[in-house]
Formats: C-alpha cells, structure tokens, sequence
C-alpha cells in the first residue's frame, strides 16, 4: 500500500503543470540543497579536527553535546517559521476501501524524510564516524548518534503538534533566549547542564531509550490527532471561523492610502506565508552577529556592509519581492475598484519602510560592536528605505506567479520565478560595490557617505520614480490580471 501511495504521489507530482513550469527554479533549489549537504558533509568531516585544533584542552565531543540544549531550541523555531507539514491529496481515496490508519501512518513516515530531518545527519553520521576512528568508544557512540536521531525526529512531531500556535512558538524563543541569558551573565551554566545530559546518553547508551519512548508518545499524539480529521465529510466541508478584527484606527492618519494599508496588515497577519516573512524579518536582525563577531570579516568590509543591509532589510527584501502577488488572489476584484493605482503602490511602499525604519531602531545595540559598525547598519537602512523599497516596486510589475498565502514559505516556489533571483543583483551587489569602491580609493567614511547618498537622492527623485512606477503597472495591469488568475 506504501509502494501505491508512492507511486500516486510521483504521478501527481510530475503530470501537474506546476511541475512543467518550473524545472528551472527545481534545478536551483536543488543546487542549494546540494550546496548545503555538501557544507554539511564537510563541518561533519572536518569538524572534529577543527575543534581538537582550536580547543586542544577540550574533548570534541563534550564541546559539542554542550550546545545541543540550544541547537534542539533553534531547531523547534526553525521548524515552526520554515516547515511545511506533511501534505497528501487524500480527498480520492476516502472513498476507497483503504483503512483511515494506513493513510495517516503513509502522511507521518512521509514527514519523516523531509529535508529538514535528513540535512542535520550530513553532519551526526559523519562526525560520529571520524569519533569511532579517533579510537571513541563505538557503543557509546552509535548509542548518542541514535538519540541524535530521535530527537531530530521527535522535533519534527513536536512542531507538527504546536504548529500554528503562536503561544507555543513564543514560549520557545523565551526559553531558548532566557537560557543564552543565563549562560551569557554567567547565573547558570546551562551548557554543562546540556553537556552532561549528552555525555551521560555517550557513556551509558541505554539511555537512549528514553529518546524512543519520548518519539513514541509524539508519534501516537500526531497519529490520533491526524486520524480524527481523516474523514470525506471533514475534507469536504466548509471550515467557518468568526473573525477577529483589531483596531487599525491609527492607520487613518495616512489619508487615502488608509485602506490599503489596513488590508495589507490583515493580510499579513491572517495568512500563513504572510506571517512567516513577517517574523522571519525580526530574525533577520541577528544576521549581523554571524558578520559582526568574526575577525575574519573585519577584513572584508563590503561583506559587512552585505550583513548590514539585511540587519534592517529583512521585511523589505523578502516582502517586497512578491509585490503584488500577495494580492494576486483577489487582485481581478481590487482592479475593478475605482481607485488610484498610485495609491496602492505607496501603501506598499509606506509598509517597506516603516518596517525597515522600526527594525532599524531595534538595531541599536549593534552599538556595542562600535560606531563603524553602527554607522555601516545606518547607511544600510537608508539604502533600503530610499533605494531598494523603490526598486522591489519597480521589480514587482514583472511578477507573474500567483501565490498560495496559506502555504509555508519555506521550500515553497510558488510564487517564484527568475525575477526574484535577478532583483538580488542591484539589491546586494550595488551597495557593496559602491562602499568597497570608495572605501578603497577614497578612505574614511566616504563609504557609508556613498552607500547612505544613493538612498538619499532616491527618496528626492521619489515623485518621478514612482510615476514611473506606476505607468509600468498600468501598462502590464492585464498581464497581470490574467496571470494571476491561473491557478499556480
């Protein structure tokens, strides 16, 4: 029945014409997937010597059981914004004589070999192969490999339980924040807490059975909620759910643009995708301690000035590149409205940038790391709120691609297409280019100068750009409609 199942899903898959239109965007999430596989492969190999290497007083293997608390924390958070439950177009069979049970068993095991589960392994197995040639013992080490496994596999059910509540997500990051806390003032030393429960499943590997019976319970918890809701009537019926609606008053202070303002924030908010990038942009302020904190990087300063941009950048780049696409399933209804289109293109415009000016102000203890550093982020938000909000409008007239806003943004395409990966050129390439330029040549501050200048001079030339802007979308306004109108 499993070999059916599969065989179902591979005809599906590869008869849809979702599939036909884009092999080209498969074949380069498939060379990103290789790329991290392969990265993966290489820490796991080379992982083990690095650590000897760099921390010669320290056992490897203890120094890595002590951060797991926090990787198994990340992992859940990851999970939860990125990814996509486990989907399998049952509607056909309910009708068949196929027991409920076979098909929620085939959905879970499938879950059970998403990527997310197996990329973590291209560094476990490896690193627990060259401990087992280090003379490691092998028990012992198949014994922690196996509870890596399971609880690898037990996050997966975890986040599939507390998925789409919000409560439980926010939960997570306080706890995995007031454990970095309590390790970072020296209060608590959290990881030795964590090592010793990890050293401890090393040096009697029995204790991995707790691991399976943790899975066990998590597996049955998922089995019984996803068996209660296998049924023709639950698949067929109409779900009714009473809206809630907040007070968006303060949104009529912006005059005409009001309303389009208000619909953006609800959408954002009611739609899974939506939500994701949204939350996903306040993670994006950390993507400078990845720069920030590496001396390595001190000597590549266009890099820096690449991390700055995304510091304050995260909601822009990542919302406005599908301009209007959001939209894109009641957009025939918004045409048919009597309204200025320059109107809707400035409340996404006036979203980028309030976004992008409140997430600058949350950079502020990048202060800490100095003032080049600061400034760098300064002319970085600039750039993003002059010239880059500016230009995802521009590039956002080519959009063709309907999107699902119900659906998970990770590892999802749709919506995706050569216009996202050619706007990443001017958006990334340009200020990096324009401060190594001028920081070379021209020395001192001339680079943040020049960066912060180019987003200066666009929110001036505002007015003639964003008429520009508009005609363009006048211009394509029924491609538009049309390509938004097939269903992705």
């Amino acid at each position: 029945m499993t070999l059916r199942f599969l065989k179902l899903e591979w005809k599906q898959y590869f008869r849809s014409s979702h599939w036909q239109k884009g092999i080209a965007l498969k074949i380069i999430m498939a060379f990103f997937a290789l790329y991290f596989i392969v990265s993966f492969l290489a820490i796991g190999v080379g992982g083990y010597y690095i650590l000897k290497k760099k921390f010669p007083e320290t056992d490897p293997l203890t120094l890595v059981n002590s951060f797991l608390l926090y990787a198994v924390l990340g992992d859940l958070i990851f999970r939860y914004l990125m990814q996509k439950l486990p989907i399998m177009n049952i509607k056909p069979l309910l009708t068949l004589p196929i027991k409920r049970s076979k098909l929620v068993h085939y959905v879970l095991a499938k879950s059970s070999a998403s990527f997310f589960n197996i990329l973590g392994l291209f560094f476990y197995i490896p690193f627990a192969v060259v401990l087992i040639i280090e003379g490691y013992n092998v028990a012992g080490v198949l014994g922690w490999l196996f509870t890596i496994i399971l609880m690898i596999q037990s996050a997966n059910f975890l986040n599939f339980l507390i998925n789409k509540n919000n409560i439980a997500l926010g939960v997570i990051i306080v706890v995995l924040l007031g454990l970095i806390s309590l390790q970072k003032f020296d209060i608590y030393n959290v990881t030795a807490f964590g090592g010793q429960i990890f050293d401890a499943v090393y040096e009697n590997p029995i204790y991995s059975l707790i691991g399976v019976a943790i899975l066990a319970v998590l597996y049955h918890l998922n089995f019984k909620q996803l068996k209660n809701l296998v049924y023709l009537d639950e698949a067929v019926s109409q779900k009714v759910e009473e809206a809630k609606s907040a007070d968006l008053s303060f949104a009529d202070k912006l005059g005409d643009v009001a309303p389009f303002i208000k619909n953006d924030i609800r959408l954002i908010w009611r739609n899974k995708r939506t939500k994701t990038v949204f939350l996903m942009s306040f993670l994006f302020l950390f993507y400078g301690l990845i720069f920030f904190t590496q001396k390595t990087y001190r000597e590549m300063p266009a890099m820096l000035m690449f991390a700055s941009l995304f510091v304050s950048g995260g909601f822009a780049l990542n919302y406005g590149q599908f301009i209007p696409a959001w939209d894109s399933a009641h957009y025939k209804m918004l045409m048919s409205q009597s309204f200025k289109y320059r109107k809707f293109l400035e409340s996404k415009w006036i979203l980028m940038v309030v976004m992008t000016s409140f997430l600058y102000l949350l950079s502020f203890p990048y202060l800490y790391f100095g003032l080049d550093i600061f400034l760098m982020i300064t002319a970085g938000a600039i750039f993003n709120i002059g010239f880059n909000s500016l230009f995802l409008l521009f590039a956002g007239s080519f959009n063709r691609k309907r999107i699902d806003l119900n659906k998970s943004g990770f590892g999802n395409t749709q919506g995706t297409s050569a216009t996202q990966f050619l706007i990443i050129i001017p958006l990334m390439i340009l200020p990096m280019a324009i401060f190594w330029a001028f920081n070379k040549f021209v020395g001192g501050n001339s680079g943040y100068i020049a960066v912060a200048a180019i987003g200066i001079i666009s929110l001036l030339c505002k007015k003639y750009a964003m008429n520009f802007i508009e005609k363009k979308y006048i211009q394509n306004k029924y491609v538009m409609i049309n390509a938004f109108g097939k269903e992705a």
